[in-house]
């Protein structure tokens, strides 16, 4: 491959829980305008989540993800690409970062991959429906940001809604959310995923006033025309 082939700095986008590929399109491409990098996004489809429950779900989940970072790597300038996991997607991203078997199949990208930004991921979540048993095999193996010698954290949170019992219909909704994540259901979040269970402990941490999780949840969210420069101009600083 020449020169005049490469690009600097891909970016991969893995998207969250039972969310296809194609609804990030319109973040892929407000993305790849701000950044002026080539943006990939993963492909898939929730019939691809559904038995993300289990290991072998996430490895088939890891196969996809794999796959669109070494053919993101292969037209980098650097051999090396930044991950942008929203969601559930975020924490599986971490599994290319660990080094560790799953199933007895080695992921490890630490040497294609310089950074990675993880947006509303429940990257500490005790709720074993939800993706806890994902965080807590990651966290396990890989605590926080443990590849931060070779990698770069950005966890990115929105402080869209506080929880209550006794609130409206989002702040109740709220709370059960919060609560089964994190143990307190009143805590702040973007109305799914608590601030706290989204900040990894040694990584840069962004929190963003009135964003939510996703479209509908009461709030622009993270891949929004006028939310996603916030975190994009955040990171570019290291701050």
């Amino acid at each position: 491959m020449t020169e005049r082939h490469l690009a600097a700095d891909p970016i991969v986008i893995m998207g969250g829980f039972a969310g296809p590929s194609l609804i990030y399109a319109g973040m892929r491409k407000a993305l790849a305008e701000i950044s002026g990098q080539p943006v990939y996004v993963v492909p898939t489809h929730v019939l691809d989540w559904l038995p993300s429950v289990v290991p072998l779900g996430w490895l088939h989940l890891l196969t996809k993800l794999r796959r669109t970072v070494r053919q993101a790597a292969r037209i980098s300038a650097t051999g090396q690409v930044m991950v942008v996991g929203h969601s559930a997607g975020g924490v599986l991203a971490r599994f290319l970062l660990t080094g560790q078997p799953l199933l007895g199949r080695v992921h490890d990208e630490r040497d294609r991959i310089h950074t990675l930004i993880t947006l509303g991921s429940p990257h500490y979540n005790r709720n074993w429906q939800h993706g806890g048993m994902m965080s807590k095999w990651v966290q396990q193996r890989s605590p926080d940001a443990a590849a931060s010698d070779k990698v770069r954290y950005f966890c990115v949170v929105g402080r869209l809604l506080q929880g209550s019992r006794l609130g409206g219909a989002r702040e109740r909704r709220a709370y059960r959310q919060y609560k089964g994540i994190a143990g307190s259901g009143q805590a702040w979040g973007d109305g799914l995923i608590p601030v706290e269970a989204a900040l990894l402990k040694g990584a840069h941490h962004v929190v963003l006033d009135r964003v939510a999780h996703f479209a509908g949840f009461g709030g622009p969210w993270y891949g929004d025309r006028e939310i996603l420069p916030l975190w994009w101009e955040a990171q570019s600083a290291g701050t």
